[in-house]
């Protein structure tokens, strides 16, 4: 895979937008949880580079190997807890938004768990990570051990 183009040295309105909601969302949202959607996202996405950066931020803050190896079965392990559930179910329906629009079904569950702000703001932090996760796969970024490997 060669890289095309490296979009982050830019210095674009749209980067900088970009930047600036990460960190709306960061201060807003609990970072573990922030960042087990953007791995979800980024596994249904098939997004190297995002996998390797979200896995790596999740482990600093504190999540284990074994919740993010299971995170692509979540409905079947009962390490994770509704809250983070009812978010995984909402990830997967904004991420994969063709299969169902949203259901009903999992708005009610994520509305019983999140309120009204936090659950814009996990919206929002969904939007991003797949717009994240687009520019990377177009653009074939690289991650560190792809990076090392093609020198």
């Amino acid at each position: 895979m060669t890289k095309r183009l490296n979009y982050m040295t830019r210095q674009t309105p749209g980067l900088e937008a970009m930047i600036g909601l990460e960190s709306w969302l960061n201060s807003t949202l609990d970072r573990k949880l922030l960042e087990l959607v953007r791995t979800r996202a980024s596994q249904i996405n098939g997004c190297a580079f995002c996998l390797h950066m979200h896995r790596e931020e999740a482990l600093k803050e504190g999540e284990t190997d074994s919740r993010l190896l299971l995170l692509n079965a979540w409905r079947e392990s009962n390490l994770y807890t509704q809250r983070e559930r009812a978010a995984l179910a909402w990830t997967e329906a904004l991420t994969l938004i063709t299969n169902g629009h949203a259901p009903d079904a999992v708005y009610e569950e994520v509305s019983k768990e999140f309120s009204e702000e936090e659950l814009v703001a996990l919206s929002f932090a969904i939007g991003a990570i797949n717009t994240w996760n687009r520019m990377a796969i177009g653009f074939r970024s690289q991650h560190p051990k792809d990076r090392s490997r093609a020198a």
